[in-house]
């Protein structure tokens, strides 16, 4: 479930407790969790599907929206049927990618299921470890500098580098990205790593 950047700040205040949205199937479970994109998660407290009569202005007023009228002009442009969902902000959600970058003590097995991600991901066009080592030998380089090195765009690049993020293989910095522990011990097991 996504939510626009400008109901973050209310979410996070208590302001917001309720999203209303049409969908033609379920779209939210109650106990789900979603990340903010600004920082910060929801739960999803309760989830009812209800008709457009049982609209009040407090859940117009719950759910961000200055009045019910507001609302409803808003949920004209959806179809399907009304949910009615409640939220509550839960702070940060650890990042299962921060962790597994952290894991260093790879098994032959973590080798070869590594390897074997890599090499699907590279298809005809190997570039995995070429970024690898790019990073590896650059860390804290801006990705508009580092791109062209392997025949890059920038954003490709970026996209690029937030793939081998999700295998635990890079981190970002403020500037930058860094090779992992988890990265540095794969080219160090794949006989790379000087």
């Amino acid at each position: 479930m996504l939510f626009k950047t400008i109901t973050h700040e209310p979410i996070r205040r208590g302001d917001i407790t309720l999203t209303i949205r049409r969908w033609r199937a379920p779209q939210a479970k109650v106990g789900g969790q979603y990340r903010l994109h600004t920082g910060g998660a929801v739960e999803v407290t309760s989830v009812e599907v209800i008709g457009d009569a049982d609209l009040t202005e407090a859940d117009a007023q719950a759910a961000g929206f200055r009045s019910l009228a507001m609302l409803g002009r808003w949920l004209a442009k959806q179809e399907g049927d009304l949910y009615r969902i409640g939220l509550r902000y839960i702070g940060e959600l650890p990042d299962p990618r921060a962790e597994l970058a952290e894991d260093d003590d790879l098994s032959p097995d973590d080798v070869r299921e590594i390897r074997d991600r890599l090499d699907r991901m590279d298809g005809d066009h190997p570039w995995t470890r070429d970024v690898l080592w790019l990073i590896e030998d650059n860390e804290g380089v801006r990705a508009s500098d580092l791109a062209p090195a392997v025949s890059m765009e920038t954003q490709r690049f970026k996209t690029n580098v937030r793939r081998l993020k999700s295998l635990g293989l890079t981190q970002s910095l403020d500037v930058g990205y860094r090779v992992s522990p988890r990265g540095s011990a794969f080219l160090e097991a794949e006989g790379e790593l000087d």
